[in-house]
């Protein structure tokens, strides 16, 4: 047996446990509740062993049923917790994975792969015009943005992203039901109609300090890579790409003017290997094997993993046919073609993959035989 929810929830209670050692707990898959009882810490044996035998007398029993409580108000309210359907799967690679999600919204959204947009808190004009850009244009590319309901480029991002008809996903440094900053009111309402809100606190929890750190691994944890839109030298938004390049995530940076200080963080970050970003298609690149077969909207059958077999590609293929030994430019190639930007980036992996075509600098190449 496994713990369900319940269960879960008193797991998560217990003295002397955190995240880290809940983790290496289950992934040594004990069995519920004996297993369990034999690997933890004598504090926490002790306290799971009452709420087993006796849970009025546990004070473990009120947070597990307040907690059972909020998420039978609305069918929008959920606990989510590792065995849950809607689990996120890349929380398990951290280190400390959060032992409970408190989430508000819409649970699709974690169907389509996650791309983290931070920055700034105090963006420039075109700080706020590149957000708005990136997001709705990796909205439309089958991508959940993914910030943390910050003033500045993380609430453009996330606006822009359900503007386009994308999801959006916002992680919290307070409890589910806390509006920080206050301004964001229309913003969170609308987050948790067409968006999901997450966090790893409880409802009544305000925000500390202490929890954005924390709150920023998620974000980054949830995604596939960051993108880094806007940043000063001394930022949290580089804590996010640091544990972006610690989770083994990609680390995106748009460059700036050398005399905005708010683009001196992304120099610094393109300097220290991060992939300089101008236009959608460099993130599409690093990320070719998540982009959606056909550019099919989110929430349908991704590609294959790279490395995975893929579709052998003919000679008859008409993409195949414009390319030669002269570098041919990606957007050349789709004004040729008349196919949109992801069915070519993906058909041209695909030739990559069979050894029929190359990427040069200038563009793309046909390879002898092909």
């Amino acid at each position: 047996m496994t713990p369900e929810l319940r269960d879960w929830l008193a797991l998560c209670h217990l003295p002397k446990v955190g995240p880290r050692r809940l983790a290496e707990l289950r992934a040594a898959r004990p069995a519920w509740p004996d297993g369990w009882l034999a690997v933890l810490p004598a504090p926490a044996r002790d306290a799971l062993r009452l709420w087993l035998a006796r849970p009025a007398a546990s004070p473990i029993e009120a947070l597990v049923d307040r907690a059972l409580a909020w998420e039978a108000a609305s069918v929008t309210h959920h606990l989510l917790y590792p065995g849950h359907p809607a689990w996120p799967a890349l929380l398990d690679e951290l280190p400390d994975p959060p032992p409970l999600l408190w989430a508000w919204g819409e649970l699709s959204a974690l169907d389509a792969p996650g791309l983290a947009i931070v920055g700034t808190r105090r963006p420039t004009r075109d700080g706020l015009g590149n957000a708005a850009r990136f997001a709705g244009e990796l909205a439309g590319a089958g991508f959940c943005v993914v910030s943390g309901m910050a003033m500045g480029i993380d609430g453009r991002a996330h606006q822009a992203a359900l503007e386009a008809g994308g999801p959006s996903i916002g992680v919290l440094g307070c409890g589910i039901d806390g509006v920080y900053p206050a301004r964001h009111g229309a913003l969170y309402r609308a987050m948790r109609e067409t968006g999901l809100l997450l966090s790893e606190h409880p409802p009544g929890t305000r925000a500390n300090p202490a929890f954005f750190p924390r709150r920023n691994r998620l974000i980054t944890g949830l995604s596939l890579g960051v993108l880094v839109v806007e940043a000063a030298e001394k930022s949290g938004s580089l804590i996010s790409a640091r544990l972006a390049g610690e989770q083994n995530r990609e680390v995106f940076a748009l460059p700036g003017s050398l005399n905005n200080p708010q683009a001196r963080g992304c120099l610094a970050l393109i300097r220290q290997g991060a992939t300089l970003v101008t236009e959608l298609d460099d993130i599409l690149a690093e990320l070719a094997h998540w982009i959606p077969v056909g550019g099919e909207p989110f929430g349908e059958p991704f590609g294959e993993p790279a490395g995975a077999a893929s579709p052998p590609a003919t000679p008859e293929e008409p993409l195949l046919a414009l390319l030669s030994d002269s570098p041919t430019p990606l957007d050349l190639l789709i004004e040729l073609s008349g196919q949109g930007v992801l069915h070519c980036q993906q058909r041209l992996l695909e030739f990559e993959l069979d050894g029929r075509a190359a990427q040069v600098p200038g563009g793309w190449v046909r390879l002898p035989g092909a």
